[in-house]
């Protein structure tokens, strides 16, 4: 049934698309969607009269629109009206509620991170507690979902839980008063000794600009001569908010982003509107490939106009923007309507999702098919991938063990035993994870009889065996191919130790996160940072930081 329902509407859609496109007249091309919708409407009430056995109406509904929408872009999604809060908080980073991040875990919904200074710390919930009923309502078997709507509420109303903290015997009754919550985008900021302030920036939600401004001010207040804008991890947010914040820094009247789609009307320049704070200071962007959308805007612009240097990593290359639209019954439309360009007149859109490979799967484009574009001095640019930093700095390979061992919760429910036997630890700057500590967490792993990883190379190995049998290749690389296959193989021992920095790095952090929250790590991790370091090293060298700027310059030529 469900193939069925996606065929239809999906050749509606397909019909409607190819109409658009084509040079056929309006008339025609409104006669194409009606007649199609009208064909869809038909069917579907042919299929719940007559089909053998009953159809889920709103679940099979659900699941077609999903799945329809998937095949433009994965920015496009449907919002029913029970998940309008996910999308308020998308736009807004508000929400009414206790202020923790729940995940499921060994068969019951935890507290996955209560956030600092918000109800759940404040009454005292801590990271893996069990969440058993909420309000006497029995949550031994809720998914995640049923209970984030039950933990969600009006401001200032009491939700009373009843959790299982790990290393106790009886569960615990806790009150909680919901707030009206708020992520504070400036996860961190501070003044190192040499006078270079540094502004950690995880979203660009409704008003955040005001948030980082107040930051920037207060750094200022503190003496930095320079500053650093983190935007690493930073997927983006809302369009306005990385033209203000580029407003601080850039004169009055300079255009920083321009969007272009399909309705004319629709276009728009975004140009900074007010006088700027400081035009003077220099300043690095910090990337990466999470760097995405309202990030690049705010890094790209300030690459076109040469106010800043870029550090980092190429990012994500979102040049999409979508428009929220209502619907019926109290439903919501995020819809990508148009691109975005910056003030080269580049755009940094990577995929192109209107043209998909046969299988289904969007090719990214070759750096020899983008085109070259000049910042204000003169300095070459490219479209089409992203934003390329000026300094790149290689990012370490942590091994598909790492990411096995995160979404298995195998560190999470390490440093939860270990937490029980530590009430507390070094400050997030002189912490560090002991060779013990990781000797404690290879046996731990391996008494994980349920754990199991895999290895793209594994799989490829064994695609390649195939086709090597099939073309008859393998009598006479039989050796090489077998010895090759036995360093792919996933071995636990081998990988514990080959990858045992970057283990001890996820290790370390989520250890710091339970006492110190996100805060900490950002307090840890800064410390033997690459990027922040090349970052400082260019903003304490004038004649770097000029040189850097200046016209003709190839961007990322430096390393």
């Amino acid at each position: 049934m469900k193939k069925i329902f996606l065929m239809l509407l999906f050749s509606a859609f397909l019909c409607n698309i190819s109409a658009q496109t084509s040079p056929k007249n309006d008339n025609q091309r409104y006669f194409d969607i009606n007649k199609n919708l009208d064909i869809f409407n038909s069917v579907f009430k042919e299929l719940h009269m007559f089909y053998v056995d009953s159809i889920p109406t709103d679940k099979m509904m659900q699941s077609v629109i999903e799945n329809t929408l998937a095949g433009l872009d994965p920015y496009t999604e449907y919002y029913a009206e029970n998940n309008m809060d996910d999308l308020r908080m998308l736009t807004t980073g508000e929400y009414a509620g206790i202020g923790a991040v729940i995940s499921y875990n060994n068969g019951q919904v935890i507290i996955n991170q209560p956030y600092e200074n918000m109800p759940a710390a404040k009454s005292g919930l801590k990271a893996a507690d069990a969440i058993l009923e909420i309000d006497g309502i029995d949550m031994r078997k809720a998914n995640v979902k049923d209970v984030s709507d039950k933990l969600k509420g009006t401001p200032g109303t009491t939700v009373t839980l009843l959790i299982q903290r790990p290393g106790e015997n009886k569960p615990r009754t806790i009150k909680v008063v919901r707030e009206k919550i708020t992520i504070n985008p400036v996860t961190y900021s501070a003044i190192n000794d040499s006078g270079t302030g540094y502004i950690h920036f995880s979203g660009f939600t409704e008003n955040s600009s005001k948030e980082f401004r107040k930051a920037f001010l207060d750094l200022k207040d503190k003496g930095a001569q320079s500053l650093i804008i983190d935007l690493r991890g930073n997927g983006g947010g809302i369009l306005e908010e990385a033209v203000s914040i580029a407003n601080l820094f850039i004169p009055k009247d300079q255009e920083i982003v321009s969007t272009k789609g399909k309705i004319k009307q629709w276009d728009r320049t975004y140009k900074t509107s007010e006088q700027p704070i400081d035009t003077l200071i220099p300043i690095a962007v910090l990337t990466d490939t999470s760097s995405a959308s309202a990030s690049e805007i705010l890094a790209g612009s300030m690459q076109d106009l040469d106010r800043g240097v870029i550090i980092g990593n190429r990012t994500f290359g979102k040049g999409l923007v979508q428009t929220t639209r209502m619907l019926p019954y109290n439903g919501n439309l995020k819809i990508t309507t148009a691109k975005y360009y910056i003030p080269s007149r580049r755009c940094i859109q990577v995929l192109d999702y209107s043209h998909r490979n046969p299988d289904g799967s969007v090719a990214r484009v070759p750096d020899s098919l983008t085109n070259v574009f000049y910042t204000r001095n003169g300095r070459e640019v490219r479209d089409g991938g992203g934003i390329n930093p000026d300094f790149i700095i290689a990012e370490d390979k942590p091994g598909t063990i790492t990411y096995y061992l995160i979404t298995q919760n195998v560190v999470f429910d390490f440093v939860t035993d270990w937490v029980l036997k530590h009430s507390q630890i070094d400050s997030p700057d002189k912490f560090s994870l002991t060779d013990a500590d990781y000797e404690a967490f290879k046996q731990f792993v391996k008494s994980k009889k349920d754990f199991k990883y895999d290895q793209m190379s594994a799989h490829s190995l064994r695609n390649l065996e195939e086709v090597m049998k099939f073309e008859g290749y393998m009598d006479v690389a039989s050796a090489e191919f077998q010895a090759l296959k036995a360093k792919l193989v996933p071995d636990l021992d081998r990988d514990l130790e080959l990858f045992k920095e970057s283990i001890k790095d996820v290790i370390t952090n989520e250890i710091i996160r339970r006492y110190y929250f996100e805060k900490g790590v950002l307090i840890h991790t800064l410390q033997n940072d690459k990027a922040y370091q090349k970052a400082v090293e260019v903003l304490n060298d004038k004649s770097l930081y000029n040189n850097t700027l200046k016209p003709g310059k190839s961007i990322a030529s430096s390393h």
